[in-house]
């Protein structure tokens, strides 16, 4: 008897129609999202730093209180499907943005490569690249030129 294939979720479900766990899924664990961005009053330009959000466990680059973070950091921006495409800010390796435009996600993605080490051995995350806002001092100081893993990687 022959393998049965069967099509990954993300390629057969909308995010509007995933459950909780297919969501959550998606997110890779790289914490770019975690990064504090700074956005120009006069021409909406988004300027990204290597600042993490206190929350943000530079290690693992998973959020120490994921549950209640809002509530810990009301700036806080919670991802939802019905959202994904006006947060043009997320980095171009974005399982939610990559899905929202109707692309696959990378091989090194956790749900592809089956480890959820493969995000920082494949160097997309924030690991060894950011600070905590507890040592940054003013988020100016800390501007980069691109966000910290910009363009498109294999």
């Amino acid at each position: 008897m022959g393998n049965i294939a069967v099509t990954p979720f993300w390629k057969t479900t909308p995010l509007e129609k995933m459950t909780r766990e297919e969501w959550e899924s998606l997110c890779d664990g790289c914490g770019q999202c975690c990064l504090h961005k700074l956005q120009d009053e006069d021409t909406d330009e988004i300027a990204y730093t290597n600042v993490a959000c206190r929350l943000l466990d530079l290690h693992s680059c998973r959020c120490r209180n994921y549950d209640i973070r809002k509530l810990l950091v009301p700036d806080c921006v919670v991802l939802s499907p019905d959202q994904v495409a006006a947060f043009s800010w997320l980095p171009t390796t974005c399982a939610y943005r990559l899905i929202a435009e109707g692309r696959d996600l990378y091989p090194w993605h956790p749900l592809i490569s089956g480890n959820p080490d493969s995000v920082h051995e494949a160097g997309i995350s924030v690991r060894g690249k950011a600070i905590s806002e507890r040592d940054a001092g003013e988020l100016e100081d800390h501007v980069v030129e691109k966000p910290l893993t910009a363009g498109e990687v294999s």
